[in-house]
């Protein structure tokens, strides 16, 4: 048998972690407004949510309830530099159902790069992005090339 650290590398998928105020009111906003599925919460002795799984697909999201303040203690207004991207098959579909729900999103727009998508923020700050796969062609723009290892 080998060892461990001679065994190849393999990924099991990447799981967003994301940190909002009110975990509770986060997970109900999340499935009630993108149609996500709660998997599981965990609640402190007084029902407070300290961490919660919701599934968006195959896809796995963590929630971390922060409480009211944490960002500030960060230095910051909120979460940067970050852009969750989920997979739909019908992203229009999809955008009815977030504006149903009473959120203006932008509508989507056919991108170069062969997908059809629409970004909207969540009461806590995070952005998420719906993608819909149109084609496996990029359009570049003039003078750019792909690379591939």
């Amino acid at each position: 048998m080998r060892a461990a650290d001679e065994l190849p590398l393999r990924f099991g998928g990447v799981s967003p972690y994301l940190y909002y105020e009110d975990a509770a009111e986060a997970v109900a906003w999340l499935t009630e407004v993108f149609g996500f599925t709660e998997a599981v919460r965990y609640v402190d002795p007084d029902g407070g949510v300290f961490e919660a799984r919701v599934a968006a697909g195959d896809a796995k999201i963590m929630l971390a309830g922060v409480g009211p303040g944490y960002w500030r203690a960060k230095g910051t207004h909120g979460p940067v530099g970050q852009l969750v991207v989920v997979y739909v098959n019908d992203v229009r579909a999809h955008h009815a159902r977030v504006r149903a729900a009473g959120v203006d999103a932008p509508a989507p727009v056919d991108q170069p790069y062969g997908a059809r998508v629409y970004t909207v923020s969540d009461p806590g700050g995070n952005s998420w992005c719906f993608w819909q796969r149109l084609r496996d062609e990029v359009e570049l723009p003039p003078g750019w090339r792909e690379v591939r290892p």
